[in-house]
This record gives C-alpha cells, sequence and structure tokens, in this order.
C-alpha cells in the first residue's frame, strides 16, 4: 500500500504542472539527499571510513559520496578514530569553520567514549568539545554501520525546521 506523501502535493486545479510545498520540506529534502562529509580520520576507524566509498556499500546511494577535504565545503563531519588533547583544538577549528547547518557523526568506541584508552593524552568522547549528532559503535565499525548513522541523520535533518533560519536576516 502506497502512502500520500504530506510535504508534497499537486493541485489538478491549477492551469499547468504545479507543485506545492513548504519551503522546509523542500530545503530538508535538499539537505537530506547532499550530504558533503569532511572525514577526519584519527585511527583505525578511518580505514572502514575508507570503504563505504567502495562499490560493495556505496555510499553514493545516498548523496555523500563527495567526501570534502576543505571544511569550508563541508557539512557533515565524520570523526572516526582516537582524539587525543593534542588533536582536539584542531578538530573544533575545523568544526567551527564548517558552514551552518553543520552535523557530526562519532564513528566508533574511541570517538564516542574514548574506547579502551584510559589514559591522560585521550579524550572521553569528541562530544566533550564539539556537538555529536549521531553515534556509531564498534572498535571498528562495519562500514553497514556508518551507512546506517547516515540514514539517522539524513531522517534528523528532515525533521529540521530549516527555512526560518535560512530566511533569518
Amino acid at each position: 500500500m502506497v502512502s500520500a506523501n504530506s510535504e508534497f502535493g499537486y493541485n489538478g486545479k491549477v492551469e499547468g504542472e504545479v507543485i506545492v510545498s513548504r519551503a522546509d520540506a523542500v530545503i530538508n529534502w535538499i539537505r537530506t539527499n547532499s550530504v558533503w562529509p569532511m572525514p577526519m580520520g584519527l585511527a583505525c576507524c578511518a580505514i572502514e571510513l575508507m570503504a563505504v566509498g567502495n562499490g560493495r556499500f556505496d555510499i553514493a546511494r545516498f548523496g555523500a559520496e563527495g567526501m570534502r577535504f576543505s571544511p569550508r565545503q563541508a557539512d557533515c563531519m565524520i570523526v572516526a578514530g582516537t582524539v587525543t588533547y593534542k588533536m582536539a583544538p584542531v578538530v573544533r577549528r575545523i568544526y567551527d569553520q564548517m558552514t551552518s547547518p553543520k552535523w557530526v557523526i562519532a564513528m566508533g568506541a574511541c570517538a564516542s567514549s574514548g574506547g579502551m584508552y584510559r589514559s591522560y593524552a585521550t579524550l572521553q568522547g569528541v562530544d566533550r568539545i564539539i556537538p555529536v549528532d549521531v553515534y556509531v559503535s564498534g572498535c571498528p565499525p562495519r562500514p553497514e554501520a556508518l551507512l546506517d548513522a547516515l540514514i539517522k541523520l539524513q531522517s534528523k535533518i528532515k525533521t529540521e525546521h530549516s527555512a526560518g533560519q535560512l530566511f533569518k536576516a
């Protein structure tokens, strides 16, 4: 059974091909299907992050194949691996340089909670320096887990009130 989409509608009473929608729905649809990740591969999870670009996993199905290595061109930071206190200010600076709106995925146990490292040099979770939207568990997590996190991020983006922030002066 196919359900009607309440976000978009076709009005047959108006002459011509007219589709009526809310600005939030259109903006969020565009943002959902064009997430440009900024890979922060800091440890072994970066290998699994590289694997999602492979044809077997194919991150391009979700519109996120354009890995950007410039923070000004990215809107989703994927922190993959162990963040040390020495690296933390750099991660924060790169996050601050990203354009708004921006999202963060913490990939792996080390990025989420410090992992097995309970030392003076390891940050116990990247959420202590930047806000995290989606956590991916595992050590290292499988590429499918990252794709699942991307799907969860896309569903979060769909529900945001973006038009009010976009048109705010």
